[in-house]
């Protein structure tokens, strides 16, 4: 079965169903799962970005790779779904909410900070990591050495993103926003002169520090905690815990390390290796 059924196809088959789903799924282990769980599938669509280096990248072939689609398979694997049974999908930061809320991804790994806000809308396992916001300038902008030094400069805005939000309304620091269409515009436009920083999450901001090689340098001074986790839909407790699960499993493993390792080494970036704490399901 899919974690994600057509109106249709649910209206269909509710009434034949209704019986066996809690025996069939109590069998395999999964006694309060539902049949739009995740916990419960056999195939997955996962939202993730395109565009992301070290991160989540389509290269020409349109195949993906990167740390959160290397944790990705991890987690399907470890809920029993094969990596041939997974679809991605592209997403920007601002389709992220609105793949699950509409059905069109039954998961997101998406570097996608776990916060009260969305968490009224969807779910969320994890976090898998908990980055910390930093900020990237130009390699020869040297005046600039933490998050009070933004003040009166021109700061990249993405929409659907709360980067900016916590510099203007949590720090009150006065900015100009240039608006992108994705980090990898700010990149351009930071290198280009147009701007003079991006504030993101490290790991983001990692992978194209590392692709950029001399032009930029991160900043290096961590002003805030970003818990990214798995989105799901809303109430998937089932699918939640199973997640986590697949998640501590990572850690204990090693495979959590080597994967950062291998995709944010070559930036400087020190990551934490240790499970991180989770928000709780349900």
């Amino acid at each position: 079965m899919r974690a994600r059924w057509t109106r249709t196809a649910r209206a269909a088959t509710a009434l034949a169903m209704a019986g066996s789903v809690a025996g069939s799924l109590a069998a395999c282990g999964i006694g309060n799962a539902s049949a739009e769980s995740v916990a419960a599938a056999d195939s997955l669509t996962i939202g993730v970005y395109s565009d992301r280096p070290g991160l989540s990248i389509r290269d020409s072939k349109g195949v993906y790779t990167g740390f959160d689609i290397d944790v990705a398979k991890y987690v399907a694997r470890r809920l029993g779904v094969p990596e041939d049974h997974l679809r991605w999908r592209a997403v920007t930061v601002a389709q992220r909410e609105p793949a699950l809320l509409n059905g069109q991804a039954d998961m997101v790994v998406a570097s996608y900070s776990i916060t009260p806000e969305r968490l009224t809308k969807v779910g969320f396992a994890g976090p898998y990591y908990v980055a910390h916001q930093d900020i990237m300038v130009r390699a020869d902008n040297t005046a600039l050495h933490n998050v009070r030094d933004l003040k009166g400069k021109r700061l990249c805005q993405i929409a659907g993103s709360i980067s900016e939000e916590r510099i203007i309304k949590q720090r009150k620091i006065s900015v100009t926003l240039v608006p992108a269409s994705a980090y990898a515009d700010c990149v351009s436009k930071l290198v280009g002169g147009s701007l003079d920083a991006v504030s993101t999450d490290d790991v983001i901001l990692a992978g194209y520090a590392a692709q950029q090689g001399r032009r930029v340098r991160m900043v290096n001074a961590p002003f805030s905690d970003e818990p990214m986790g798995i989105g799901l839909r809303n109430n998937d407790v089932a699918g939640c815990e199973a997640v986590n699960k697949a998640i501590t499993q990572m850690y204990q493993d090693g495979t959590a390390a080597r994967l950062l390792a291998r995709w944010l080494g070559a930036s400087g970036l020190k990551p934490t290796t240790t499970v991180p704490q989770f928000q709780g399901c349900g």
